[in-house]
């Protein structure tokens, strides 16, 4: 049996209007990907986007989106990703952006990722608040978002041994 190795991207979508984002849909931004691809890279890059390209999570309330494609490929779709400045879904046209955040071996890689990326965002958001009501749900977010001791060594010995795949 063979086995396909993948590469999951790990973006964050940016609008002006967050409002705008719960319109987002998965085969909307598959879709604007897949455009992005063919205008940059042309029928080469069209067809390493059509074998094996998915959108495998969508959060529309944060943004977040983790597209998984062939490792063979992943640098010619990550390359055209600067390249997207709308999605259209539900017939509207979303101004936004993609930014990537994180590329991966594992679905997982990218959540533990997420997790951390998460806490940082709460870290600077806490000196921001106006009052201590603010803070203490801040403080209450990252403590629920944070790994324990024993998760923190599990998630450094994959980290290493991913880094070992990837050479």
């Amino acid at each position: 049996m063979v086995r396909w190795k993948s590469r999951y991207l790990l973006c964050e979508v940016n609008v002006v209007d967050r409002s705008r984002l719960l319109l987002l849909d998965d085969r909307a931004v598959a879709g604007a990907v897949k455009a992005a691809v063919a205008r940059i890279h042309g029928d080469y890059g069209a067809a390493l986007c059509s074998i094996r390209f998915c959108v495998k999570y969508l959060n529309a309330h944060t943004g977040i989106v983790l597209l998984r494609f062939p490792k063979s490929c992943y640098r010619i779709l990550w390359s055209a990703l600067p390249f997207i400045t709308s999605v259209e879904s539900r017939g509207q046209k979303i101004p936004c952006f993609l930014n990537c955040l994180h590329v991966g071996g594992t679905i997982r890689t990218c959540q533990k990722f997420l997790v951390r990326y998460n806490t940082q965002q709460l870290h600077r958001m806490l000196p921001k608040c106006k009052n201590e009501e603010e803070k203490q749900q801040i403080c209450k977010a990252i403590l629920n978002c944070t790994l324990t001791g024993k998760d923190k060594e599990e998630s450094e010995d994959e980290s290493e041994n991913e880094e070992d795949e990837e050479e």
